[in-house]
């Protein structure tokens, strides 16, 4: 009988140990900054192959340096209360998951044989978790990895040093990388640098950074920028930031 739980053992140490490799690269973003993350490879690799140099845009600019004007408009695109909450917005992820089952059966009915986008309702930890680790693929295995990854990224690392990963880390274009690259791309300036106006367009990219950036992507369309932009200028001052210096902008 041994023979049947042996598969099931290694599968369940598998696991723990992928936890704790999580746990271990986390708890190093305390003090070091990420040089990459999984969907940068992947773009890198998908953009690159085998090439020695690539037009990859990333630089990491610290948390200080960066607009509060850029800082709240992304708030307001993507996780208005990121400050407040846990982790995760659970009624959020319940429209989704009525969304996801929603487009399921519509799919069933239509007969169509291609596999329905699952929608997130993910917050900015969240999304942060999936680029950090995980693969692009759509699925409810990975959706509990990131939930996983989540919970170990707010136990461990402070809501500043997080949002602060991720205004570095987030996609702003096909090979734009972080807001450092993102505001030289765009604006010619430096994230310290960008105004309302910019900060509100660069925020409403975030949904679908490729269409921004380019025409050729934008085949699926659906997205109203100059909409978000109107949005997000409207809703950027009830937005309050934490900040390390005692007096600064809250």
């Amino acid at each position: 009988m041994r023979w049947i739980f042996y598969p099931l053992k290694c599968l369940l140490a598998g696991f723990v140990a992928m936890q704790l490799y999580f746990v271990i690269q986390i708890g190093l973003w305390t003090s070091l900054d990420p040089s990459n993350t999984a969907f940068q490879r992947a773009e890198h690799w998908r953009l690159c192959s085998w090439h020695l140099t690539c037009d990859i845009q990333s630089q990491w600019v610290p948390y200080d340096k960066i607009s509060n004007n850029l800082k709240r408009a992304v708030l307001v695109s993507e996780d208005d209360i990121f400050f407040q909450h846990k982790g995760v917005r659970v009624e959020d992820m319940q429209k989704a998951w009525e969304r996801n089952q929603q487009q399921t059966q519509e799919r069933l009915h239509s007969g169509a044989k291609t596999k329905p986008t699952l929608r997130g309702g993910s917050t900015i930890t969240q999304q942060l978790a999936k680029n950090l680790f995980l693969s692009s693929e759509q699925h409810y295995f990975r959706k509990t990895q990131e939930l996983i990854i989540t919970g170990l990224l707010e136990l461990i690392l402070s809501k500043q040093r997080l949002f602060e990963i991720y205004l570095n880390s987030v996609e702003w274009g096909e090979g734009i990388f972080g807001i450092g690259a993102a505001a030289q791309h765009y604006y010619a300036t430096t994230p310290t640098g960008l105004d309302v106006e910019q900060s509100a367009a660069l925020a409403s990219a975030l949904p679908a950074p490729k269409c921004f950036d380019k025409q050729q992507y934008c085949y699926r369309g659906g997205i109203n920028y100059s909409a978000r932009q109107e949005f997000i200028l409207e809703n950027m001052g009830r937005v309050r930031l934490t900040t390390r210096t005692r007096g600064a902008d809250q």
